[in-house]
């Protein structure tokens, strides 16, 4: 967690063909707009990062939401691939506060549920806000998705990008010690959204940063009626293992194999082949909501290794997860109940959307026998997760380039 991590080779623009076959280079670009007003007058910018395959990624500070990718499918159509909304408002609203999926955003300091709302730390008790029944979830009812980042664009041999900065202070949500975040967004060339996440501290204290995106790469406006699902997407997870839950979806402790139950994604499979099946563990998440234990064996912690790949129902859509981090947690978006209408139009019923969010385990800072998500003073947290697009005509799997 706290090595060099890796970057980027060097990303020629690409090339298109005119009418006499001679290759036209695109251009990359970076425009900003305004996206809305906060309550107390705070103007929110939204920043649109294409890159040279013309892929747009949208981003506001507010939350370090991202708010649209635009990819191109088998046909090489872009559709917009991950739900969210048109407007800040509806970011803001009390219907979807209500719902509170935590559509795009960055969360923090603590990505997934912490038991009991408290951890002990050198032999004192932090209090944390209790905002999912009796426990902390993704760092509290003012956690970082709630917050307005600093935002600087950046273009260089990655691509185009966006850097988000915060400083949590002393006490915020619970947490000890002023925390310094900083968040790269990075559009590649290749149609690759890189996450780096970085964070220092003046005191030791738990930090798990992560980004709660929901895709349907099938698209999420225009050609799909309302009520579409992702239940045909194919998901592969690269884990033996998961963290079995409790009922209020702690884990308990256990690194439980997924040999012989629905948890075993290791080979491709439709997400609704077992969904509905008769265990304990799916019945207590009313469907996937659980941490994969990643398969690292080997590995250095700044290496990257394929979490999953997810293939869409009908668009011929591939995204490839590749992380530094141990965990992965699957959430098939059972939550989502027809209650919110999102960009375009379109309503977002069950399971409409799925989330791929790379971690730490949930409840690390009680659970002294899984991987230490602690920070110390002097030492800097360093994570970076990779969402790499691509279709099934041009791409296979083994052919992903770490360096």
């Amino acid at each position: 967690m706290l090595a060099a991590l890796p970057l980027v080779a060097g990303i020629a623009f690409a090339q298109e063909t005119n009418q006499d076959g001679v290759g036209m280079e695109q251009q990359r670009s970076i425009e900003q707009g305004v996206f809305g007003t906060l309550p107390d007058g705070s103007e929110v910018a939204l920043y649109t990062l294409t890159n040279a395959q013309g892929a747009r990624l949208s981003v506001t500070p507010y939350g370090g939401i991202i708010v649209a990718l635009e990819v191109p499918d088998a046909e090489g159509e872009f559709e917009d691939v991950v739900l969210g909304f048109d407007r800040l408002e509806d970011y803001l609203s009390p219907a979807y506060r209500q719902v509170n999926p935590y559509f795009g955003a960055l969360i923090g300091r603590y990505g997934n549920r912490i038991a009991g709302g408290e951890f002990t730390l050198d032999g004192k008790v932090h209090a944390l806000p209790t905002n999912d029944g009796d426990n902390h979830l993704h760092g509290g009812d003012q956690g970082f998705d709630r917050r307005l980042w600093k935002a600087e664009t950046v273009e260089d041999e990655r691509g185009v990008g966006l850097i988000l900065t915060l400083t949590s202070p002393d006490g915020d949500q619970g947490y000890p010690g002023e925390l310094q975040a900083r968040v790269r967004y990075t559009l590649s060339d290749d149609n690759a959204v890189i996450v780096d996440y970085q964070a220092t501290s003046d005191a030791t204290t738990p930090v798990n940063l992560t980004q709660h995106s929901y895709f349907n790469l099938d698209g999420v406006s225009g050609g799909r009626a309302d009520g579409a699902d992702i239940l045909d997407h194919r998901l592969m997870i690269n884990a033996d293992a998961f963290t079995p839950v409790d009922e209020g979806l702690i884990p308990t402790g256990e690194l439980r194999s997924v040999a012989q139950t629905p948890f075993d994604f290791r080979e491709s499979m439709a997400i609704g082949k077992r969904i509905e099946a008769d265990n304990t563990q799916l019945a207590r998440g009313q469907g996937y909501d659980h941490n994969f234990v990643l398969d690292r064996d080997g590995l250095d912690e700044n290496e990257l290794v394929t979490a999953a790949r997810l293939e869409a129902g009908h668009s011929g859509r591939v995204m490839e997860v590749l992380t530094t981090e141990p965990g992965l947690q699957f959430y098939s978006g059972n939550f989502l109940d027809g209650s919110l209408t999102g960009k375009g139009g379109t309503t977002y019923g069950h399971r409409f959307g799925l989330a791929l969010e790379t971690q730490h385990f949930p409840d690390s800072p009680n659970q002294p026998d899984f991987p230490s998500t602690l920070l110390q003073s002097g030492e800097t947290y360093q994570s970076q997760t990779r969402y790499v697009f691509s279709t099934n005509s041009t791409t296979d799997s083994s052919e992903t380039t770490l360096n």
